[in-house]
């Protein structure tokens, strides 16, 4: 045997000895992490997977990954993903459409000139520039007999392509417009283009008053299931069994930030809040009362957490699900 050849050998089998070690590690510094997350009361579930192999799940109070939860605003996520793909299949002409004559049957008497301006990009940004459903008037927008025009109703507040206003009716609306392009209900569309990815199901959603599902709340899964989806985005849009199901470059559009939360700062695109945590580019979903689901491309990381729904706004909980990220981050990133 050549000399030469012998340091690169001894440092082979260096490498065989030391990587399990260090993979031991990091699970252990992981499980350690996860068990003081115990101490997060409004926490249900976490589940943290790399290069798409699931690390460590855990279910907190009484919960379960297996259960169904209510994953609220998380939902928006997955009705960008459905619309994305009825644009990849000609159902809609893209981002710069205009709504207006997609629900002209459900606009205002005389609307205001502005709504002719609004498109499908605003609605999926959160830049529609009419007031919003969500927050104080909320219950308000519910509490009408048809929702869609009860969004459309909604005065401007600002001009469209504005700054950021966060309203459910946003993307409702867009539920709205993909049974108008499509013919057929949201939650049928979504089982069809993303349910052939492995593990992905949506348990139930809610419909309002015409019968059109939620569009951007009030679905169930469950967080295993949230995973699934995740790991269909960290993918580029391909499942597990290699089919593109949700096109590439709709996701790098959905991720690139467009505008900024007004709440937190952080950035948003088509459904999606970006930020950097441990040094790292997040994308995130997010749901009231803690209902997350993140992806760390560099390090192929996809992590869900699920809280109790009824967590109130401004009780820090976030703060604390951001925290146990970068923690989480952390473990993976040494």
């Amino acid at each position: 045997m050549s000399s030469r050849r012998l340091p690169s050998m001894l440092l082979l089998v260096c490498l065989l000895l030391v990587s399990p070690l260090l993979a031991a590690a990091q699970d252990a510094r992981l499980a350690a992490v996860l068990d003081e997350a115990a101490a997060l009361a409004p926490l249900r579930t976490v589940i943290v997977a790399r290069n798409g192999t699931v690390l460590a799940e855990r279910g907190y109070h009484g919960a379960s990954p297996a259960r169904p939860a209510n994953i609220k605003s998380a939902s928006k996520s997955v009705v960008s993903a459905l619309v994305g793909i009825a644009i990849e299949r000609g159902l809609l002409e893209g981002v710069d459409q205009p709504i207006a004559p997609l629900l002209a049957d459900r606009l205002p008497e005389a609307p205001d000139p502005r709504m002719a301006q609004v498109t499908i990009g605003h609605l999926l940004s959160m830049q529609a520039g009419l007031r919003p459903t969500s927050g104080r008037q909320y219950g308000a927008w519910v509490a009408q007999r048809d929702w869609v025009r009860a969004a459309l109703a909604q005065p401007f507040v600002d001009a469209p392509g504005g700054g950021m206003l966060y309203s459910t009716g946003s993307t409702h609306l867009l539920s709205a417009i993909l049974v108008q392009v499509s013919g057929k209900p949201t939650l049928q569309l979504a089982r069809e283009w993303l349910e052939p990815q492995a593990g992905f199901s949506i348990a139930s959603w809610d419909r309002d008053p015409q019968g059109i599902h939620f569009g951007g709340n009030q679905m169930a899964m469950t967080p295993r299931s949230l995973l699934a989806f995740g790991e269909l985005y960290r993918n580029h849009g391909r499942s597990a069994a290699g089919a593109q199901l949700v096109p590439g470059t709709w996701i790098a559009q959905s991720w690139q930030p467009r505008t900024r939360s007004i709440y937190t700062g952080d950035g948003y695109g088509y459904g999606w809040f970006a930020r950097r945590v441990g040094g790292h580019e997040v994308r995130y979903a997010w749901g009231h009362g803690g209902q997350m689901l993140f992806i760390v491309p560099t390090l192929a990381l996809t992590v869900v957490m699920t809280s109790d729904e009824r967590t109130p706004a401004g009780s820090g909980h976030l703060a604390d699900l951001l925290v146990l990220l970068e923690r989480i981050v952390a473990t993976q990133a040494a």
